[in-house]
């Protein structure tokens, strides 16, 4: 005889639910440095208004830094991407990003507020502030997600990232907890419309906090502008090679044709382990997430992980011996062929290309 299930205790799924019921509406950290917002903010509040139209809620931005101008500058263009409001916590405190204080800050705005998602860029600040914060609130965070949706069964946020070295996707749901948590990285999602005029609420919050329980100091402050480092991210043209073009000695054909076009160079992992190029110039889901005009790959197969990390760019040219290569299944043009005897070939007729155009100006 088959003995009954096990009853669950009365009450305990009410008082969960009644619980994650108290948390409404879809947030998005807008990552300012010195005045300047990072536009994986805008994207995210696009990303955020699909998800909260879905779900029939508001979309609210939240910024926190030291009191200035270009906060109220920051709110208006949120309300422009999107945002239906802002939550406003403006504290010298703030002026530069510390963990303890803006983990502090965004927690209480959270636990005020109560929000059932909170989308955060997942950039170098994004990252260690996201993790932080999920740490305190003792709810769950999918890193890096390549799409977002809502499951209307369980209205739940349904979190796609690659996996398993970016061999496959699986979907995450944080059923038990909230709010829920994501980082997505630049130029993942695409640029929402900007709606000049649009208006929104602004609701001032306190941090609540004193430098004295801060340890940790700013000592200096580097842009990237002024560092070495390649800016993926925001090129856009970028030429890239991958293990098809055989030797190290070959990658300059890649860099001759970037010279050409005024393009970045990039690659694909095995090419940064193998010495061939820095980490900052690695593209693909564990590298440089890209969405440039024209992004040339030559001698790349296409894997999954290359391709999360490139299939938001207005055109790919690949450049493959195999016809059967995965990066054939989403580029717009596919040149079979060897990437050392077509690239010369495409870079001189580019340089002539360009020079009859200059002539003819």
């Amino acid at each position: 005889m088959t003995e009954p299930a096990t009853a669950r205790p009365a009450g305990r799924t009410t008082e969960l639910d009644e619980r994650l019921a108290a948390y409404k509406g879809v947030w998005v950290y807008i990552e300012m440095e010195r005045g300047h917002v990072h536009p994986v903010s805008w994207e995210l509040i696009g990303e955020g208004r699909k998800l909260a139209d879905r779900l029939g809620v508001e979309v609210w931005g939240v910024i926190l830094a030291a009191p200035s101008p270009a906060n109220q500058v920051a709110a208006a263009e949120a309300f422009a991407h999107g945002a239906d409001g802002v939550y406003l916590m403006e504290d010298p405190i703030l002026a530069d990003y510390r963990t303890v204080p803006y983990n502090h800050g965004l927690c209480a705005v959270v636990n005020q507020f109560k929000p059932e998602i909170l989308l955060v860029g997942a950039t170098t600040l994004g990252r260690d502030l996201a993790s932080a914060v999920a740490t305190t609130l003792f709810t769950g965070l999918t890193a890096d997600c390549t799409g977002l949706a809502i499951d209307m069964d369980t209205r739940s946020m349904a979190a796609t990232r690659p996996t398993f070295g970016g061999s496959l996707l699986c979907t995450i749901h944080t059923l038990k907890a909230r709010p829920q948590m994501a980082t997505v990285r630049p130029r993942v999602m695409a640029m929402p419309p900007r709606v000049a005029g649009k208006t929104g609420q602004i609701i001032n919050v306190p941090l609540a906090m004193r430098e004295e329980d801060v340890i940790t100091k700013v000592l200096d402050y580097i842009l990237d502008r002024d560092s070495n480092e390649a800016q993926l991210a925001f090129a856009d043209f970028i030429v890239a090679g991958g293990r098809g073009l055989g030797k190290v000695e070959n990658f300059r054909l890649v860099t001759d044709l970037a010279a050409v076009l005024g393009a970045e160079v990039g690659g694909t992992r095995p090419l940064v382990q193998g010495g061939w190029i820095g980490a900052d110039r690695q593209i693909g889901q564990t590298g440089k997430t890209i969405r440039p005009k024209l992004y040339i790959a030559a001698g790349i197969s296409g894997a999954i992980q290359h391709r999360v990390g490139v299939e938001g760019a207005d055109c790919i040219v690949a450049i493959n011996s195999d016809p059967n290569a995965p990066i054939f299944d989403f580029a717009h043009y596919a040149l079979v062929g060897d990437a050392v005897k077509i690239l010369p070939v495409l870079t001189e007729a580019f340089r002539a290309r360009l020079a009859a155009h200059r002539k003819s100006i």
